[in-house]
């Protein structure tokens, strides 16, 4: 055993990671969301689309500046360490362990799993499932936990075992992912422009005033919030910066490209879509139904092509949360850290700190299982239940914010641009995010659950309570490794 990752990825590696982490379901359906938030209004959804991916770009910008000052293990505790401190780096390094890395994990292994038993009903609908996917059985099934477990087992040995696979299938999954985003985007505007059923045109005009007036809430404000949780995971390709060669150089390449990828493909997918169908039915039956009308048989190959793709999200969040004990016990810190930051000298790969990965991993599969999929709104594990797929997320932007402000401070020889500039736009997304995320968690369930006579829910309360108490347990795994420290300077 050693202590030390080899650099074994390259520039295409990255910025697939970037790419492929990010673009995974979402793309193929939050453009339904988007449409139903907009009531229709495709000049507003692309705005809105147009809007949460500036908010991403502004954090990548700020993180691909850091990048080429700073490189030990995994980037955004790097910078978490260099510039605000190491017990600050301690914490964002535990919560991205305990919270970040495995809840986003676990959330994709069952989106990967729900959307692969469709495919296989559809395929062939007499299979005896206990549930049909009909009846809710992708959703609810007790197939679908099983094939989700099953998933991130076989994600974490491909990680585990041989790395090099893992980077390779995350390039491959990345190209196909593409496939069925650019046959919609090159279809849909050929469809919508040139058959009679194409709608482009018709469905770029604007809403009536009939359905704005309808519209409750600012339309443009809901569908950005719909959408910023679509650019999500850009950051897991920080997590191999140990591992990229020329890593000060490549990373913020990977990070900057990635990023200008994905804001162009969502937009251009959401255009690609409305020429597919007339926007009402796009809103009701949902935007994939696009690619079916551009390309009649050939809808079932879609399913597959999303099944690929949540496969490949699942493989780079995985490659997050296999290193994410051993970001802290390479500076050891956190937990035993001796096992923790050993590295096989065969995979050249911290084995220990992936299966505590999948561990938890596990853990955080049966939460989101229980806590959000319960056909009980009125258990009481749904009045405290949070959504592990998006709170999450949004607690990142919170826990940057300190990172941003100290880049300021401390990085005199920057110019006012990259000094200044940069880093006060991320801090101006991210304090857009904690209020959306409040706002559209927090508020508005407390407020519907009341008039619905179901009783007390405030999601993102109990989510800081979790929060708390996982923090807690991590200062005591710190104080711990301090005291020994401090023993052992007596005996000296």
């Amino acid at each position: 055993m050693s202590n030390e990752l080899q650099k074994k990825y390259g520039l295409l590696t990255a910025i697939c990671l970037v790419v492929g982490t990010v673009i995974g379901s979402g793309v193929f359906f939050k453009a339904q969301d988007v449409l139903n938030e907009t009531r229709g209004d495709l000049p507003i959804g692309i705005m809105a689309w147009g809007i949460g991916g500036a908010v991403m770009l502004a954090c990548i910008l700020a993180f691909s500046i850091m990048a080429t000052k700073y490189e030990k293990v995994n980037g955004v505790v790097d910078y978490a360490d260099v510039l605000v401190g190491p017990r600050y780096g301690y914490f964002v390094g535990w919560f991205m362990t305990v919270i970040y890395y495995p809840a986003m994990t676990s959330t994709l292994a069952w989106v990967s799993a729900r959307y692969f038993l469709v495919f296989v009903t559809n395929l062939n609908s007499n299979l005896p499932i206990h549930i049909s996917a009909a009846d809710g059985g992708a959703l609810f099934g007790p197939e679908t936990m099983v094939v989700a477990m099953l998933f991130l087992v076989i994600s974490f040995m491909m990680n585990a075992l041989s790395p090099k696979i893992a980077g390779y299938f995350q390039v491959s999954t990345t190209f196909i992912k593409l496939i069925p985003l650019l046959m919609v985007i090159i279809g849909g505007l050929i469809y919508g422009l040139v058959s009679p059923e194409g709608a482009l045109i018709e469905n770029f005009k604007t809403v009536t005033d009939v359905v704005k007036e309808d519209m409750k809430t600012n339309p443009l404000f809901a569908a950005v919030v719909t959408t910023a949780f679509a650019y999500e995971g850009w950051i897991i390709a920080t997590a191999i910066n140990a591992e990229l060669k020329n890593a000060k150089r490549n990373l913020p390449i990977a990070l900057v490209v990635g990023g200008i990828i994905i804001v162009a493909i969502y937009i251009l997918y959401y255009i690609g879509v409305a020429g597919g169908a007339p926007k009402q039915v796009l809103m009701e039956e949902g935007a994939t139904v696009a690619f079916t009308n551009i390309y009649d048989k050939l809808g079932i190959l879609l399913d597959a092509f999303v099944v690929v793709s949540c496969l490949g999200t699942l493989n780079g969040l995985m490659i997050g949360s296999s290193r994410g004990i051993y970001a802290l016990a390479a500076r050891r810190r956190g937990p035993s850290s001796e096992m923790f930051s050993q590295v096989d000298k065969k995979t050249n790969m911290p084995h220990n700190s992936a299966i505590l990965g999948l561990f938890v991993c596990a853990v955080w599969l049966a939460y989101f299982y229980f806590a959000n999929l319960s056909k009980d709104p009125g258990s009481f594990v749904w009045k405290f239940a949070f959504d592990s797929s998006e709170l999450p997320i949004v607690t990142t932007y919170p826990l940057y914010i300190p990172i941003f402000f100290m880049f300021m401070v401390r990085s005199k020889g920057e110019n006012f641009l990259r000094r200044f500039i940069v880093p006060l736009l991320a801090i101006c997304a991210s304090v857009f995010m904690v209020y959306a995320t409040v706002y559209s968690h927090g508020i508005q369930p407390y407020k519907e659950a009341l008039e619905s006579g179901k009783g007390f829910q405030c999601p993102v309360l109990f989510y800081l309570i979790v929060f708390a108490v996982v923090m807690i347990i991590g200062m005591f795994f710190m104080k711990e490794k301090e005291a020994k420290v401090h023993k052992k300077k007596k005996k000296r």
